[in-house]
């Protein structure tokens, strides 16, 4: 088995806000030398400061929304918890300079969609909001489809270059995780699609088991025709998370 590469020391160039709710972290220096071409949309592995009497480094998982020669651009949803925090990648990213520097591992394979497909159904939140974003982004300029996309407020919209066949729907809810059922039961309120359907979906824990319910359990989409997955569980860390996803993936 290959050994994972070693992170890469990546430096900040540049922070900007892309909507109220989305913070872009460019990132750039020698960690960049060598690095794969055609990486946008795969992930990174960001290697944080332990948290306090903690040993080891706090690692997150982010998509690579954009790359240049010499420097990629990663977002991160600025969402607080109830208390008024933010997560530690978060607080990172808020704290980011031009000239600030984070070890990186990856990067990780994408999740593309498939460019032979009659309709193509997406659903995502914020957090899945990069990685449809690039896929949009990267389909053939015939191709038809419906996305659906969660953010905080209308004012999170993003322009995307989807082609002109591709409706993107926008659902408001201004407390991520505490409407499970909003992508699905939109999802649902579309017209079945004659011809070959693709769906795509990323969101939420628990938006994801409903949505996985209508797309796999009721329409039949079978693996060759579904890529489904929760980027995250409301109230949980990416560790115990992925504890989560292993014991559903186990059970479904």
């Amino acid at each position: 088995m290959a050994s994972r590469p070693a992170p890469r020391t990546m430096t900040v160039t540049a922070t900007r806000k892309v909507t109220p709710s989305m913070l872009r972290v460019t990132l750039g220096g020698e960690g960049m030398a060598d690095y794969p071409e055609g990486q946008q949309g795969g992930y990174v592995k960001l290697r944080l400061d332990p948290l306090p009497g903690k040993d080891k480094p706090v690692v997150r998982t982010y998509t690579i929304r954009a790359q240049r020669d010499g420097e990629i651009d990663v977002d991160f949803v600025l969402h607080e918890t109830p208390d008024g925090s933010h997560g530690p990648a978060t607080d990172w990213a808020l704290a980011a300079r031009p000239g600030t520097v984070i070890d990186l591992g990856g990067p990780g394979p994408a999740k593309p969609l498939p460019e032979d497909r009659d309709f193509y159904l997406i659903a995502g939140d914020m957090a899945a909001l990069p990685a449809i974003s690039v896929n949009l982004e990267a389909l053939p300029r015939d191709a038809k489809g419906v996305a659906l996309l969660e953010v905080q407020d209308e004012a999170d919209r993003q322009d995307i270059d989807a082609p002109e066949g591709v409706e993107i729907r926008w659902l408001a809810n201004p407390q991520p995780g505490t409407r499970p059922d909003l992508l699905a039961d939109a999802l649902r309120e579309v017209p079945w699609p004659p011809g070959e359907v693709y769906g795509w979906a990323a969101c939420e824990f628990s938006s994801m088991k409903q949505l996985r319910a209508y797309l796999r359990d009721e329409r039949g989409l079978g693996p060759d025709s579904l890529y489904i997955s929760s980027y995250w569980k409301s109230g949980l860390t990416e560790e115990d998370h992925k504890i989560a996803k292993r014991e559903d993936a186990e059970a479904a």
